[in-house]
């Protein structure tokens, strides 16, 4: 296999995930790797090299065999997004051990229920405020008896475990990597859980080497060199634990992670991204954002914009249909239009990959016609997780692109999307069962009904588990539905309903900065429907709405970590206003 650029490391050639690391660090040793902010949102930017980053991870390797970490034991891992979630990671896998990421916004009794299941030995901690919620959760776990922080805590938090410092494990001399094997187990990474709890996804350190292997593949042609990726899902995601950490490793990139969400404009600002990965939720709200301000445009800038949009569509719709006219125009508003554009987004992307969740194609060809590179993937947890995606010199945003190399891809009889290869999951963690369901003769069976077009290219056309069947026994998609009315401006975000039910109600979230119980709002809401409505079938027309309280957040625990809305949990929220709206 050629290199995909001249810092990559072949990712056939590894036996487990810290090779990675370990042999970047001594072909990369003292450039530049990973960059976090010192003092949170308004800090400056702090270094650490690949050098650092592989000395580190071994120290701390060491000082989790000297607390009695032992290969094949569960260690927890509760971080924001920063240097040392990764240098943590690392350490896990090179004491042999395995790393069980959580997400930051998880509960006590979330904490509780992934150490308790998974059986975790000990946990490395980020900060005093992410301890609040875990060490209670600790304290009632039998088998975690370590905890490791990376910041100080008060020693009054401590019941019924030994807290350790960071710094004290850094002060172990580097130790050996565990020699383990492509089969070995590497991490457990629970789903987020949108329609009940979480199950432990077990994949092998072969199954996510076998994901950077296709992704190197994926874009052979795209003339990687030296890549800086901005590191904004959390990291216990396994679409950022993928493509945003070990990826990124694979081809000796430099990754700059996010504080949050309203940091990304001056993150990317500041550090000129390459690559950008996350789910379409961030995409919608990037062209929300371009389409407010241009609100506020003079009309020549608008009357500019929309050409650049029409000429765009029309070239992606139908490449080489331009006039010589239209291909002139097309050269002048590329400077005047797009290069502005782009350069809100740090002036040096190269390509923005959405996953994690469908994308809306008209905000793909939005991106598209703007000069943005936006490539549509598909996969899930259970493999590792990347399945598909398109090629950046052939994008079919419609689609989820051809299935990555090594991965056989096939459609059952009842269109459900089946795969196999190395990427597949080990199994749930203690729930064969559950497995046995999934994983039939060595096939994931994904739970998405799918197709293939004539370009071998995928097309999701619903989610098995998520579909409505109305009283008449139709199938309705949500999430397509959803999708056309978070298009709307007045719309931020939306939730179908109408299982069982003769027709479809909607939870609306007004756009920001429209009043939620005003009348004046839900008149504006009211037409944006009818407009949407107007393009739907009879039976996928909302017919009545309601506005929810507030808007689906992660932390009020409406929407997963990976922006995700929790249908089970919101419809609990409204239920008997909801029964009343279907009677009205």
């Amino acid at each position: 296999m050629t290199k995909i650029c001249p810092r990559a490391v072949d990712p056939a050639s590894a036996v487990v995930l810290t090779d990675l690391l370990f042999t970047q660090a001594t072909a990369l040793g003292p450039n530049p790797f990973l960059h976090a902010r010192t003092q949170g949102k308004s800090g400056s930017w702090t270094t650490v090299t690949f050098a650092e980053a592989g000395d580190r991870a071994l120290r701390i390797a060491a000082g989790l065999r000297s607390l009695g970490i032992k290969p094949g034991d569960r260690v927890g891992i509760v971080s924001e997004n920063r240097p040392e979630w990764l240098i943590a990671d690392h350490a896990v896998m090179a004491a042999g051990g395995i790393s069980v990421p959580a997400y930051t916004t998880n509960t006590e009794d979330d904490h509780h229920y992934i150490l308790a299941d998974s059986g975790a030995a000990a946990v490395i901690v980020s900060t005093a405020g992410l301890a609040r919620a875990l060490l209670p959760a600790v304290a009632r776990v039998d088998t975690c008896r370590h905890v490791i922080s990376m910041e100080p805590l008060a020693t009054d938090q401590v019941s019924g475990f030994t807290l350790h410092a960071w710094d004290d494990l850094l002060g172990h001399e580097p130790a050996m990597p565990h020699a383990g094997k492509r089969t070995d187990t590497a991490c457990i990474i629970y789903t987020s859980g949108t329609g009940g709890a979480p199950k432990g996804v077990m994949l092998s350190h072969g199954a996510i080497l076998s994901n950077c292997e296709g992704i190197e593949d994926l874009f052979r042609n795209a003339g990687l060199d030296e890549e800086v990726f901005l590191s904004f899902l959390p990291l216990s995601h396994s679409y950022e634990h993928t493509a945003g950490q070990f990826f990124p490793i694979s081809i000796g990139a430099e990754i700059y992670y996010a504080v949050g969400t309203d940091t990304i404009a001056q993150d990317m600002a500041d550090m000129h991204p390459t690559v950008m990965t996350a789910v379409p939720r961030l995409y919608e709200a990037f062209k929300n954002r371009v389409s407010l301000g241009l609100r506020r445009a003079s009309p020549l800038r608008q009357k500019l914009f929309a050409r650049t949009l029409a000429l765009g569509r029309k070239r992606y719709e139908d490449p080489g249909s331009l006039t010589l006219w239209e291909r002139i125009q097309d050269g002048v508003l590329e400077r005047l239009v797009r290069d502005k554009v782009r350069a809100r987004f740090g002036g040096r992307l190269k390509f923005m990959i959405s996953g994690g969740a469908p994308l809306n194609p008209e905000v793909g060809v939005f991106f598209l016609a703007l000069g943005i590179q936006i490539l549509q993937g598909y996969g899930q947890t259970e493999s590792a997780p990347v399945v598909s995606c398109n090629p950046p010199e052939k994008i079919k945003i419609e689609t989820v692109g051809p299935p990555m190399e090594g991965v056989e891809c096939r459609i059952a009889e009842d269109g459900e999307i089946l795969v196999r290869g190395e990427l597949v999951m080990q199994g749930y963690w203690q729930q064969p069962d559950a497995t046995s369901e999934t994983v039939v003769d060595g096939w994931l069976h994904t739970g998405d009904i799918g197709e293939f077009d004539a370009d071998g290219y995928l097309r999701i056309t619903e989610r098995k588990k998520d579909i409505i069947v109305n009283s008449g026994g139709d199938n309705i998609s949500p999430q397509r539905v959803e999708g056309f009315l978070v298009l709307e401006p007045e719309i931020s975000q939306a939730m179908v309903l109408g299982d069982t039910r003769p027709h479809l109600v909607a939870l609306i979230v007004p756009e920001e900065g429209m009043e939620a119980g005003g009348e004046d709002t839900r008149a504006a809401v009211a037409a944006a429907i009818e407009r949407v409505n107007a393009g739907l079938a009879p039976i996928e027309r909302v017919r009545r709405f309601m506005i929810a309280d507030e808007p689906f957040t992660v932390e009020n625990g409406q929407m997963t970590p990976t922006m995700k809305v929790r249908r089970h949990i919101v419809t609990g929220i409204y239920r008997e206003r909801l029964e009343a709206l279907y009677r009205a």
